[in-house]
């Protein structure tokens, strides 16, 4: 007999076999499609680690700049009041052994010098080095107070930059001004000589801020102040100071420039 009919169906297992395979390699391209868009996906974007490693890290800085009132709360217990028989002025500890420096013109006059600490504790003192030619006098106090607090002395300085100044100016004790420093390497022409190498300021001083501490934006003793330029010779602050700097004051200096005034 004919088995036209069941012949033909025999080959519908074939067929429904093949769609079954391109339905599965559809599927596999599309997979293999979206691995690769999220393979390029993820090529594209920084993995985690390294996202870390670009993160900035801190790095080391410079000593922060210390407000007016953190100077001075800073550096006054090492600032002392200088008494002598000319008058009054300034002084500041520089060594854990309580030697004081000041200007040499506030202790030139001779006779009893008696210093005041911060704690008031009153001493005398002698003069244990001056440098007339600088200015520059060192006290060694007879008796320290039970606390002593040097200073912490400083480098170079630069035009522009922020200054404090701590003094005794006029009588009024312990007083701080501010300023920047306007000059370098100025000279002085005083009544007892002309001194060079010094630092111009525009912190207010009068008389009785000489051997007071000039202090840079971080506390730091950087020069002792020494003069003030004045018009027609008047012994009041008209805007320009002079210090001389503490390497100079300890031991250094030399300089030139224009600018004179009195000493203070």
């Amino acid at each position: 007999m004919d088995r036209g009919p069941d012949g033909a169906g025999s080959h519908t297992p074939g067929v429904r076999g093949s769609r079954r395979l391109l339905a599965g390699l559809a599927g596999v391209v599309v997979l293999l499609v979206v691995i690769a868009v999220l393979a390029t996906r993820l090529a594209d974007a920084p993995p985690a680690a390294n996202a870390q490693a670009a993160t900035p890290s801190p790095t080391p800085t410079s000593a922060a700049s210390l407000t007016v009132p953190g100077i001075y709360q800073r550096v006054a217990p090492s600032v002392v009041i200088v008494r002598t028989r000319g008058g009054l002025g300034t002084g500041v500890i520089v060594a854990d052994d309580g030697t004081i420096l000041t200007a040499n013109h506030v202790i030139a006059s001779g006779g009893t010098i008696t210093v005041t600490f911060a704690d008031g504790t009153t001493a005398n003192a002698t003069v244990a080095a001056a440098e007339p030619k600088l200015d520059i006098a060192a006290l060694t106090p007879a008796k320290l107070p039970q606390v002593v607090v040097s200073a912490t002395l400083g480098g170079g300085a630069g035009v522009g930059a922020s200054v404090v100044a701590i003094g005794n100016p006029l009588g009024l004790t312990d007083s701080v001004s501010a300023g920047v420093i306007s000059g370098l390497d100025r000279t002085a022409d005083t009544n007892n000589g002309k001194f060079s190498g010094l630092i111009q300021f525009d912190a207010s001083v009068n008389p009785g801020s000489s051997g007071g501490p000039l202090l840079d934006a971080h506390g730091l003793v950087i020069g002792i102040v020494v003069s003030l330029a004045a018009p027609d010779g008047q012994d009041a602050f008209a805007g320009i100071g002079f210090a001389v700097p503490i390497g100079a004051a300890l031991g250094a200096g030399g300089g030139k420039g224009p600018g004179k005034g009195p000493q203070i």
